[in-house]
């Protein structure tokens, strides 16, 4: 039987202003479920990086989605999310959902760990956002009509953002996805050239895509003064993960939710008609 978890706490998002976070809240403040905002600015403020403000934050809680900055392929992410879920469950906090990424090692090892940590838990192992390339680092590139990464052949089950919040907030308020790994991808893997060409097809102008070295990506990333511990960290991402272990498609969002994944060619409509990818011409 379907069990709906109410409560008249909040729901702890850690990460609550990114891509996936303020979906989530938009969607539990539309259900009636309070929330309550994990992010530095925030009052009482979450940072990953000072401890001092985890225990706060999480007072008053029944449930916590966890999203780990910059990535849980960071060093030390997994370390850090199993402190965070264990004293999440001494202050009788118990309901974790994770973001996890495919194809990590750490993320992989965070999982671990949170299974372990005693949590009633849910994972959602995602591949690459189709929201990169329009709320983050490549919209940049779009901008300027020509995207130069260094991924050639390799393809990616790009998975839209929304499809995420889903299944996460289903997943904070409805008990029975408790124990339960959701791998998502979208319906279908592209190329980062194919990519490139679905969204100048949409945006109405040219946008080129160039396969570069990651010695040239470094290089662009350090000229834009991009800090050195996320410059390589997105070049590992690069370099390491989009090696073709996560080409293969899974069927996470269907059994999550009963619906088919979103597709690309819509999610580039739909960013297309918001302007987003309107620059320079």
């Amino acid at each position: 039987m379907t069990t709906f978890r109410t409560s008249k706490f909040p729901v702890l998002i850690i990460g609550g202003t990114g891509k996936t976070g303020r979906r989530v809240a938009e969607r539990l403040t539309a259900q009636g479920v309070p929330v309550r905002i994990g992010s530095r600015s925030a009052n009482p403020a979450f940072d990953w990086e000072n401890r001092e403000t985890w225990a706060p934050a999480l007072e008053c809680i029944s449930a916590c989605y966890i999203t780990y900055y910059p990535d849980l392929a960071a060093p030390g992410a997994a370390e850090a999310v199993g402190d965070l879920a264990r004293l999440a469950i001494a202050k009788g906090v118990k309901r974790l959902v994770l973001l996890s990424g495919r194809g990590e090692p750490e993320a992989q090892r965070a999982e671990q760990v949170l299974r372990a940590s005693g949590a009633d838990w849910t994972i959602v192992r995602a591949s690459w956002f189709m929201q990169n390339f329009s709320e983050s680092m490549l919209l940049g590139q779009i901008l300027a009509g020509e995207m130069a990464l260094p991924a050639s052949t390799v393809r990616e089950p790009f998975i839209h953002a929304d499809d995420i919040a889903d299944i996460v907030t289903a997943a904070l308020t409805d008990d029975r996805h408790i124990g339960q790994l959701y791998e998502v991808t979208g319906p279908r893997a592209l190329t980062f050239a194919e990519a490139t060409a679905e969204i100048a097809k949409a945006a109405g102008r040219p946008v080129t895509y160039a396969t570069i070295s990651p010695e040239e990506f470094m290089q662009g990333l350090q000229q834009h003064q991009v800090p050195a511990d996320i410059a390589a960290l997105v070049n590992e991402l690069f370099t390491v993960v989009l090696d073709g272990r996560n080409e293969y498609l899974t069927d996470g969002v269907r059994e999550a939710l009963d619906c088919a994944p979103r597709d690309f060619t819509a999610y580039a409509s739909e960013a297309a008609a918001t302007g987003i990818w309107e620059g320079a011409q």
